[in-house]
């Protein structure tokens, strides 16, 4: 009887588990897309790169950035060069470049 309860109560953990795994990946591609938007939207990327947790990219106005914006949503820095804008993203940056490589 206590074998079958105990089978019960790891499904149950593992259903919980695979339901946060499933609720998060949402949650990443929206705020990718929200970055997307606060970077002046995909129109106004031109090139981007990634160094380690750093998320570089090349724009074509940079006036069009939400740099507050960006800091809000959890990014660690961004530093303004010119017409590039280096962001540090940490884990997810390799994740944005991605999302905006399949945009184009």
């Amino acid at each position: 009887m206590e074998t079958y309860q105990y089978i019960i109560i790891v499904a149950v953990l593992l259903i919980i588990a695979l339901s946060i795994v499933k609720m998060s990946k949402k949650d990443l591609k929206f705020e990718l897309n929200k970055l997307v938007e606060l970077l002046g939207g995909k129109e106004n990327i031109l090139d981007t790169e990634v160094d380690m947790s750093r998320f570089k990219v090349t724009l074509k106005d940079i006036t069009k950035v939400n740099k507050e914006g960006i800091l809000k949503m959890g990014a660690k820095g961004v530093v303004e060069i010119d017409d590039q804008l280096k962001i540090v993203l940490g884990p997810d940056a390799k994740k944005l470049k991605k999302y905006i490589d399949e945009l184009k």
